[in-house]
């Protein structure tokens, strides 16, 4: 049976919301706060969180960034919920490692599709020791990336891109499927989210963000230059 986490402070979603779950079939912890989610998912890390953005003490995003930044959590999923619903929102949870976002008020129905599209997702994801093009080394385990000799600093999900990128070289990768991939079947941000990421990351790779290149009206592909992919 899979278990499921959910912190909410809200105590009519919160039981409402677990009642769903369980008749589901999953096993369901809840709390609500974060004040001991990090040890919590330490000791007994569940298959997929369900987190709240306001909750007292700290904050969502907040518990969010350090359960990302923690070798033993990072690649836990995590759905988040919140009555914020602009685009930017959105996209600083995504941003920051968040597997989805959920806007309230939502159905019950519309909460456990989403929470197995997530877990389809994760159980799919085939851990990748270290991926190589050209001169770019990419270790998700350390996530460490190297252009060259330089280490680069990259956000998590400028991570996840180059990670998802160096997967398929000389792949040309539609923006539906880079969204898809990484934001989740269901993120309604538009083209520009992709190229915003994309722009990041050529500029942080520097000589080596070439690699990354645009096929017009379609979407990149992670090729690098003939003379260096042959050496």
């Amino acid at each position: 049976m899979q278990t499921i986490y959910i912190v909410e402070d809200d105590d009519s979603i919160r039981e409402l919301v677990t009642y769903a779950l369980q008749n589901s079939g999953f096993k369901v912890t809840e709390l609500v706060d974060g004040d001991d989610l990090l040890s919590l998912c330490q000791e007994n890390q569940p298959d997929l969180l369900l987190l709240d953005i306001m909750l007292p003490h700290e904050d969502g995003i907040s518990l969010l960034k350090q359960l990302k930044e923690h070798k033993g959590t990072m690649n836990m999923p995590i759905i988040m919920l919140t009555a914020k619903s602009t685009e930017l929102d959105k996209v600083k949870g995504l941003d920051l490692g968040a597997d989805d976002y959920i806007t309230k008020p939502f159905s019950v129905m519309e909460l456990i599709s989403r929470v197995k599209a997530v877990l389809r997702r994760s159980e799919m994801q085939k851990p990748i020791a270290q991926l190589k093009v050209g001169n770019i080394c990419l270790d998700k385990e350390k996530r460490i990336v190297l252009a060259g000799d330089t280490e680069v600093e990259l956000t998590y999900k400028e991570f996840e891109l180059l990670a998802y990128l160096m997967s398929y070289p000389q792949i040309v990768l539609s923006r539906a499927q880079i969204l898809n991939a990484l934001w989740g079947y269901e993120f309604e941000g538009e083209s520009r989210t992709v190229d915003m990421h994309i722009k990041a990351l050529r500029q942080k790779l520097q000589d080596c963000g070439s690699y990354i290149q645009t096929i017009r009206n379609v979407g990149y592909v992670m090729k690098p230059p003939d003379k260096e992919g042959e050496e």
